[in-house]
Parts: C-alpha cells; structure tokens; sequence
C-alpha cells in the first residue's frame, strides 16, 4: 500500500460516522439499495440494515448496480434480515434512536430533527413506503418538506437528502475534524481491518451477511471478524436470505 493510499484510507476512516445508519424495509430495486450505499459512503456511513419482510419479496439473488454502488459495497457492512423487530431490536441496541419517513403522519421536517444525536433513518420500499408495523416501532417520524406536486421522493434521493443534512450538522458539530467519532483506538483497528481486506488477508465484503433471532451479537464495524462469504463459512446458513455481488 502505497503511503498515499494509506493516507487517504486514514482520513475516511478518521471521518466515520458509526451512529449513524439507514434501514431499507422492502426495497426491492438493487439499483436503489446500491444508491443509497454510495450516498451512505459519502457520508461515512459504515454499515446499513436491510429487512424483507414481504414473502413475494423471495428475491433471494439480487444484484448491486456496479456502476451505481460505485465500489461503496467492500466499505460497507450490509445486515440484511427477514423479521423487522429483530432487525429493529438490533438497530436500537446499536444506534438508540430509529427516525421512519412516513408520510402519512403529521411530523416534524427533516430540518428540525437534531442529526448529531446517534440515529438510525428508515426508508421504504418504492411503491407503498414504510409498513405500519415499522412506524409503530419506530421512535419518531419526519418528513422531507416539498413545495411543489410531487408527493414524494425517489427512495435513493430522500436517504441522501436526509443523510446530506446530517452531515450538514455534524460538519459544523466537528464530527469530521476535530470531533472525531472514533476513538485513535478504533480507528487503528478499522484501517487493520480494510489493510487485511485489501491485501488478501480476509474476505472481501460483496456479501449481505444475513442475521436470524438466534445470530451472535453484531460486532463493531471497526473489529476484525471472520468475513461473510456463501459457501466460505460454516457458521453460516446454507440458503441466505439475500446475495449481493458486485
């Protein structure tokens, strides 16, 4: 690795964000789920949540966009999961508070929530937007203001509308320069982490790792871990639930 490189890897990793997070329910484009990774990227976003919850959704083969994720995929850690009170039992065990976009509830705008706090955003699917049961679940709603006919956005721009404004916030909170959000320690054992990645030392993340009740706790995005890879690890069902290639 070329100390260049080295350099740059450092300073992404120094600008993480690790609570903050997206949770897609049901979203059923690849090229969407793949926009929203490169947006959650640009952000320092470092892991995402993906929950399917719909049994016409058996889509057990999807595909990122190569040209859309642009490369974000081997940066990020993707949870995907088939019960979304588990997936939302370990996203508020993680991040603590999970914001829906819904927009049939009378709520506050994107622009008054306080994003510096640690939070989880979920999106919808593209047709029919949030179930019930995620609004219920949930700990506030928001919507993304809009003046003119169109009621709604594309999947992919609301999340990086919203995940843009809390960058915004957490520019000027200092969270990407003197306000690091992980500690020297961490940040140490994230770049060992990406170095063994990039030279061959361990599996390359292009795999969504699926997590039923009984799966182990997650593990912070900055440790080394036995990566996910179908076929590769024993530990891990024979039939995923979803497989992502880049």
């Amino acid at each position: 690795m070329s100390p260049s490189r080295e350099q740059r890897i450092r300073e992404v990793i120094r600008r993480s964000q690790p609570d903050l997070t997206v949770v897609l329910e049901n979203v059923h484009d690849p090229l969407n789920i793949s926009a929203v990774m490169r947006s959650c990227d640009a952000v320092g976003v470092r892991e995402i949540f993906v929950v399917y919850t719909e049994r016409f959704l058996q889509q057990r083969h999807l595909k990122l966009g190569k040209k859309t994720s642009g490369g974000a995929f081997k940066w990020i850690d993707v949870y995907v999961f088939e019960d979304l009170q588990e997936c939302f039992r370990r996203v508020r065990e993680r991040y603590g508070r999970i914001l829906t976009t819904h927009l049939g509830e009378k709520s506050p705008s994107l622009y008054d929530l306080d994003l510096t706090q640690p939070t989880a955003l979920v999106f919808g699917n593209e047709d029919e937007g949030l179930s019930s049961e995620a609004v219920a679940l949930a700990d506030g709603n928001f919507i993304i203001p809009h003046e003119g006919f169109t009621e709604s956005l594309n999947i992919s721009v609301a999340c990086a509308v919203s995940l843009f404004e809390a960058r915004r916030q957490r520019a000027l909170a200092g969270y990407y320069s003197d306000r690091p959000r992980l500690t020297p320690e961490q940040q140490e054992q994230l770049f060992q982490r990406w170095k063994n990645m990039l030279t061959g030392k361990a599996w390359p993340r292009r795999h969504a790792i699926p997590i039923s009740k009984d799966a182990p706790p997650l593990l912070p995005v900055y440790l080394q871990r036995e990566e996910y890879i179908p076929g590769h690890n024993p530990k891990s069902p024979n039939n995923p639930l979803t497989k992502f290639n880049l």
